[in-house]
Protein backbone atom coordinates (compact mmCIF):
# COMPACT_ATOMS: atom_id res chain seq x y z
CA UNK A 1 0.00 0.00 0.00
CA UNK A 2 2.82 2.48 0.80
CA UNK A 3 4.60 1.75 -2.41
CA UNK A 4 1.35 2.49 -4.30
CA UNK A 5 1.26 5.51 -2.28
CA UNK A 6 4.94 6.80 -3.15
CA UNK A 7 3.91 5.57 -7.06
CA UNK A 8 0.71 7.99 -7.30
CA UNK A 9 2.54 10.85 -5.99
CA UNK A 10 5.51 10.67 -8.24
CA UNK A 11 3.08 10.27 -10.67
CA UNK A 12 0.99 13.14 -9.70
CA UNK A 13 4.15 15.30 -9.98
CA UNK A 14 5.54 13.99 -13.36
CA UNK A 15 2.08 15.25 -14.33
CA UNK A 16 1.75 18.86 -13.06
CA UNK A 17 5.11 19.36 -13.90
CA UNK A 18 5.58 21.12 -17.27
CA UNK A 19 8.77 22.67 -19.38
CA UNK A 20 9.76 26.03 -18.97
CA UNK A 21 11.42 28.41 -22.05
CA UNK A 22 13.73 30.98 -21.48
CA UNK A 23 12.52 34.34 -21.38
CA UNK A 24 15.38 35.86 -23.17
CA UNK A 25 18.78 35.63 -23.66
CA UNK A 26 22.10 37.67 -23.70
CA UNK A 27 24.89 37.26 -25.69
CA UNK A 28 28.41 37.90 -24.89
CA UNK A 29 31.52 38.33 -27.87
CA UNK A 30 33.09 34.95 -26.22
CA UNK A 31 32.69 31.55 -24.89
CA UNK A 32 31.24 32.35 -21.33
CA UNK A 33 32.87 30.80 -18.71
CA UNK A 34 31.49 32.65 -15.02
CA UNK A 35 29.72 35.56 -14.31
CA UNK A 36 28.19 37.30 -11.47
CA UNK A 37 24.53 39.38 -11.28
CA UNK A 38 24.84 42.58 -9.57
CA UNK A 39 21.26 45.29 -9.62
CA UNK A 40 20.63 45.81 -13.05
CA UNK A 41 23.85 44.59 -14.07
CA UNK A 42 25.53 41.59 -15.39
CA UNK A 43 28.94 40.64 -16.19
CA UNK A 44 29.98 37.70 -18.31
CA UNK A 45 33.97 36.87 -18.48
CA UNK A 46 34.50 35.07 -21.48
CA UNK A 47 37.42 33.63 -24.02
CA UNK A 48 37.95 36.47 -25.93
CA UNK A 49 39.49 38.62 -22.65
CA UNK A 50 36.76 40.58 -21.73
CA UNK A 51 34.01 40.95 -19.10
CA UNK A 52 30.72 42.38 -20.93
CA UNK A 53 28.74 44.24 -18.74
CA UNK A 54 25.07 44.51 -19.54
CA UNK A 55 22.01 46.10 -18.52
CA UNK A 56 19.62 43.79 -17.30
CA UNK A 57 16.57 46.02 -18.34
CA UNK A 58 17.81 47.18 -22.27
CA UNK A 59 19.33 43.59 -22.64
CA UNK A 60 22.72 44.92 -24.10
CA UNK A 61 25.79 45.46 -23.47
CA UNK A 62 27.16 48.73 -22.01
CA UNK A 63 30.80 48.42 -21.42
CA UNK A 64 33.49 46.22 -21.28
CA UNK A 65 36.64 45.20 -19.17
CA UNK A 66 39.29 44.18 -21.70
CA UNK A 67 42.76 42.14 -20.52
CA UNK A 68 45.70 43.24 -22.67
CA UNK A 69 46.55 39.98 -24.83
CA UNK A 70 48.98 37.02 -23.73
CA UNK A 71 52.16 36.24 -25.90
CA UNK A 72 52.81 32.55 -26.54
CA UNK A 73 55.36 30.90 -26.59
CA UNK A 74 55.93 31.08 -30.23
CA UNK A 75 55.46 35.09 -29.34
CA UNK A 76 51.98 35.42 -30.96
CA UNK A 77 49.31 37.82 -29.45
CA UNK A 78 46.24 35.82 -28.49
CA UNK A 79 43.11 36.93 -26.67
CA UNK A 80 43.42 36.32 -22.74
CA UNK A 81 40.85 33.11 -21.75
CA UNK A 82 38.97 34.74 -18.96
CA UNK A 83 37.89 31.66 -15.85
CA UNK A 84 36.48 33.64 -12.82
CA UNK A 85 34.83 36.96 -12.51
CA UNK A 86 33.19 38.14 -9.32
CA UNK A 87 32.21 41.73 -8.02
CA UNK A 88 31.69 43.76 -4.66
CA UNK A 89 31.44 47.33 -4.31
CA UNK A 90 32.53 48.80 -7.89
CA UNK A 91 35.21 46.36 -8.11
CA UNK A 92 35.39 43.76 -10.43
CA UNK A 93 37.78 40.67 -9.79
CA UNK A 94 39.37 38.37 -12.85
CA UNK A 95 41.25 35.29 -13.15
CA UNK A 96 42.68 35.37 -16.56
CA UNK A 97 45.24 32.50 -18.10
CA UNK A 98 49.01 34.31 -18.94
CA UNK A 99 52.09 32.65 -20.85
CA UNK A 100 52.54 29.11 -19.87
CA UNK A 101 49.33 28.74 -18.31
CA UNK A 102 49.62 30.36 -15.26
CA UNK A 103 47.28 32.98 -14.21
CA UNK A 104 46.52 36.96 -13.79
CA UNK A 105 44.75 38.20 -11.74
CA UNK A 106 42.80 41.51 -11.80
CA UNK A 107 41.00 43.98 -10.05
CA UNK A 108 39.09 46.68 -12.27
CA UNK A 109 38.06 49.85 -10.52
CA UNK A 110 36.93 53.44 -11.22
CA UNK A 111 37.90 52.81 -15.05
CA UNK A 112 41.09 51.03 -14.02
CA UNK A 113 42.38 47.62 -14.31
CA UNK A 114 45.09 46.94 -12.09
CA UNK A 115 47.09 43.14 -12.46
CA UNK A 116 47.60 42.19 -8.32
CA UNK A 117 48.65 38.79 -8.74
CA UNK A 118 51.52 38.57 -11.71
CA UNK A 119 51.70 35.30 -13.90
CA UNK A 120 55.39 34.89 -13.10
CA UNK A 121 53.86 33.67 -9.46
CA UNK A 122 53.59 30.25 -11.56
CA UNK A 123 49.81 29.44 -9.43
CA UNK A 124 47.25 27.77 -11.01
CA UNK A 125 44.32 29.53 -9.73
CA UNK A 126 40.83 28.20 -11.16
CA UNK A 127 38.73 30.56 -9.69
CA UNK A 128 38.66 33.53 -6.71
CA UNK A 129 35.91 34.94 -4.88
CA UNK A 130 35.94 38.85 -2.62
CA UNK A 131 35.59 38.13 1.01
CA UNK A 132 35.86 41.44 1.42
CA UNK A 133 36.75 44.58 0.40
CA UNK A 134 40.77 44.01 1.14
CA UNK A 135 40.93 40.02 0.93
CA UNK A 136 40.13 37.73 -1.62
CA UNK A 137 39.84 33.89 -1.82
CA UNK A 138 41.84 32.17 -4.09
CA UNK A 139 41.21 28.14 -4.98
CA UNK A 140 44.03 26.21 -7.35
CA UNK A 141 44.06 23.21 -9.19
CA UNK A 142 46.16 22.05 -6.24
CA UNK A 143 43.55 22.23 -3.77
CA UNK A 144 45.19 25.08 -2.20
CA UNK A 145 42.97 27.49 -0.36
CA UNK A 146 44.77 31.03 -0.10
CA UNK A 147 43.58 33.94 1.20
CA UNK A 148 45.38 37.39 -0.40
CA UNK A 149 45.51 40.83 1.11
CA UNK A 150 45.14 43.18 -1.76
CA UNK A 151 46.12 46.27 0.64
CA UNK A 152 49.25 44.41 1.97
CA UNK A 153 49.94 42.12 -1.09
CA UNK A 154 51.06 39.07 1.05
CA UNK A 155 48.99 35.68 1.63
CA UNK A 156 47.16 35.40 5.21
CA UNK A 157 46.98 32.00 5.03
CA UNK A 158 48.07 29.21 1.93
CA UNK A 159 46.19 25.73 3.34
CA UNK A 160 46.26 22.19 1.41
CA UNK A 161 42.77 20.30 1.67
CA UNK A 162 43.36 17.58 -0.49
CA UNK A 163 45.57 15.31 -2.41
CA UNK A 164 42.53 15.25 -5.03
CA UNK A 165 42.45 17.83 -7.71
CA UNK A 166 40.22 20.75 -7.08
CA UNK A 167 36.54 20.57 -8.26
CA UNK A 168 34.90 23.24 -7.26
CA UNK A 169 34.51 25.95 -4.27
CA UNK A 170 32.06 28.38 -3.40
CA UNK A 171 31.59 31.13 -0.81
CA UNK A 172 28.57 30.88 1.10
CA UNK A 173 26.24 34.48 1.28
CA UNK A 174 27.82 35.70 4.23
CA UNK A 175 31.16 35.00 3.12
CA UNK A 176 32.09 33.13 6.24
CA UNK A 177 32.41 29.75 4.89
CA UNK A 178 33.63 27.72 1.93
CA UNK A 179 32.03 24.36 0.59
CA UNK A 180 35.31 22.51 -1.08
CA UNK A 181 34.83 19.64 -3.45
CA UNK A 182 37.46 17.73 -5.65
CA UNK A 183 37.60 15.20 -7.82
CA UNK A 184 37.85 12.30 -5.30
CA UNK A 185 34.05 13.02 -4.12
CA UNK A 186 34.63 14.62 -0.97
CA UNK A 187 32.85 17.48 0.15
CA UNK A 188 34.45 19.58 3.06
CA UNK A 189 33.08 23.02 5.04
CA UNK A 190 36.17 25.02 5.91
CA UNK A 191 35.94 28.43 8.25
CA UNK A 192 36.90 31.24 5.31
CA UNK A 193 39.45 33.45 7.50
CA UNK A 194 41.30 30.79 8.88
CA UNK A 195 41.39 27.70 6.28
CA UNK A 196 40.16 25.47 8.92
CA UNK A 197 37.79 22.29 8.43
CA UNK A 198 34.80 22.52 10.15
CA UNK A 199 32.74 19.83 8.87
CA UNK A 200 33.60 16.37 6.19
CA UNK A 201 30.45 15.19 4.83
CA UNK A 202 29.71 11.29 4.38
CA UNK A 203 30.74 11.73 0.96
CA UNK A 204 27.48 10.38 -1.58
CA UNK A 205 29.62 11.01 -4.81
CA UNK A 206 31.95 8.50 -6.47
CA UNK A 207 33.79 10.40 -8.31
CA UNK A 208 34.76 13.74 -9.69
CA UNK A 209 32.31 16.88 -8.94
CA UNK A 210 31.64 19.30 -11.13
CA UNK A 211 29.85 21.98 -9.70
CA UNK A 212 28.50 22.63 -6.10
CA UNK A 213 26.05 24.66 -5.06
CA UNK A 214 25.33 26.43 -1.15
CA UNK A 215 23.16 28.65 0.61
CA UNK A 216 21.09 28.53 3.68
CA UNK A 217 22.92 25.42 5.25
CA UNK A 218 22.19 23.19 2.31
CA UNK A 219 25.24 21.56 -0.52
CA UNK A 220 24.34 20.15 -3.66
CA UNK A 221 26.91 19.06 -5.86
CA UNK A 222 26.99 17.89 -9.67
CA UNK A 223 29.22 14.59 -10.01
CA UNK A 224 30.98 12.80 -13.54
CA UNK A 225 29.27 9.23 -11.51
CA UNK A 226 25.57 10.90 -12.46
CA UNK A 227 24.52 12.16 -9.08
CA UNK A 228 23.46 15.05 -7.89
CA UNK A 229 24.30 14.90 -3.74
CA UNK A 230 22.29 16.95 -1.17
CA UNK A 231 23.81 17.58 1.87
CA UNK A 232 21.32 19.95 5.06
CA UNK A 233 22.29 20.54 8.83
CA UNK A 234 21.03 17.85 11.02
CA UNK A 235 19.91 15.33 8.30
CA UNK A 236 21.41 12.50 6.37
CA UNK A 237 23.25 13.29 2.99
CA UNK A 238 21.35 11.23 -0.21
CA UNK A 239 21.86 11.52 -3.86
CA UNK A 240 19.48 11.75 -6.81
CA UNK A 241 20.81 9.16 -9.57
CA UNK A 242 20.67 11.03 -12.83
CA UNK A 243 20.73 9.17 -16.67
CA UNK A 244 23.75 11.21 -17.93
CA UNK A 245 26.86 12.99 -16.40
CA UNK A 246 25.32 15.85 -13.84
CA UNK A 247 27.58 19.36 -14.78
CA UNK A 248 26.24 21.86 -13.07
CA UNK A 249 23.87 22.57 -10.02
CA UNK A 250 21.99 25.43 -8.58
CA UNK A 251 20.32 26.50 -5.11
CA UNK A 252 17.43 29.83 -4.88
CA UNK A 253 18.33 31.86 -1.72
CA UNK A 254 15.84 30.20 0.42
CA UNK A 255 17.71 26.49 -0.81
CA UNK A 256 13.96 25.84 -1.29
CA UNK A 257 14.47 25.37 -5.07
CA UNK A 258 17.29 23.17 -6.37
CA UNK A 259 18.20 22.71 -10.16
CA UNK A 260 20.62 20.18 -11.79
CA UNK A 261 21.58 19.72 -15.11
CA UNK A 262 20.09 16.94 -16.79
CA UNK A 263 20.16 14.36 -19.96
CA UNK A 264 21.83 14.58 -22.68
CA UNK A 265 19.52 17.09 -24.01
CA UNK A 266 20.95 19.82 -21.59
CA UNK A 267 17.62 20.23 -19.67
CA UNK A 268 17.86 21.92 -16.34
CA UNK A 269 15.50 20.38 -13.37
CA UNK A 270 13.76 21.86 -10.88
CA UNK A 271 13.76 19.97 -7.51
CA UNK A 272 12.78 20.56 -3.64
CA UNK A 273 16.25 19.45 -1.42
CA UNK A 274 13.96 18.64 1.28
CA UNK A 275 11.25 16.24 -0.02
CA UNK A 276 13.36 14.87 -2.82
CA UNK A 277 10.69 15.97 -5.24
CA UNK A 278 11.24 16.28 -8.86
CA UNK A 279 9.27 19.55 -10.54
CA UNK A 280 9.19 21.48 -13.83
CA UNK A 281 12.24 21.66 -16.28
CA UNK A 282 13.69 24.66 -18.03
CA UNK A 283 14.02 23.83 -21.70
CA UNK A 284 16.34 25.42 -24.03
CA UNK A 285 20.39 24.95 -23.62
CA UNK A 286 21.68 23.37 -26.57
CA UNK A 287 25.22 22.56 -24.87
CA UNK A 288 26.46 21.65 -21.62
CA UNK A 289 25.81 24.25 -18.49
CA UNK A 290 28.77 25.50 -16.46
CA UNK A 291 27.22 28.18 -14.26
CA UNK A 292 23.50 28.88 -12.56
CA UNK A 293 22.84 31.69 -10.46
CA UNK A 294 19.97 32.63 -8.90
CA UNK A 295 18.79 36.19 -8.29
CA UNK A 296 15.81 35.34 -5.82
CA UNK A 297 13.17 32.59 -5.54
CA UNK A 298 12.00 33.14 -8.77
CA UNK A 299 14.73 34.42 -11.44
CA UNK A 300 18.00 32.88 -12.57
CA UNK A 301 20.57 33.16 -15.19
CA UNK A 302 22.50 29.74 -16.64
CA UNK A 303 25.05 30.16 -19.28
CA UNK A 304 26.58 26.54 -21.45
CA UNK A 305 30.06 27.66 -21.85
CA UNK A 306 28.73 29.31 -25.02
CA UNK A 307 28.32 33.04 -26.08
CA UNK A 308 24.75 32.70 -24.33
CA UNK A 309 22.88 33.77 -21.15
CA UNK A 310 19.61 32.14 -20.35
CA UNK A 311 17.22 34.47 -17.89
CA UNK A 312 14.50 32.21 -16.61
CA UNK A 313 11.14 33.02 -14.18
CA UNK A 314 9.74 30.78 -12.50
CA UNK A 315 5.65 30.12 -12.37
Amino acid sequence: MFKLFIFLFLLSSMLYSKDISPIFKLRSVGFVSDFVVYADKLYAANDMGTVDIFDLKSKKIINQIILPPVTTAMNKLIAANILSVDYLNSKVLIVSVGRDSFRNVWIYENNELKNIVDERKKLSIKEARFLNDEQIIFGTLGSEIILHDTHEQYNIYKSHISQSTLGDMQLSFDKTEIVFADESGAVKLLDAKSSKVKKNYTPQNLDNIYHVAHNNGVIITAGQDRRVAVYQEGQKGYYIKSNFLVYCVGLSPSAEIGVFTSGEENYLQLFNPKTKEQGDRLVGHNKSVNQIRFINEKELFSSEGRRDIFYWRLD
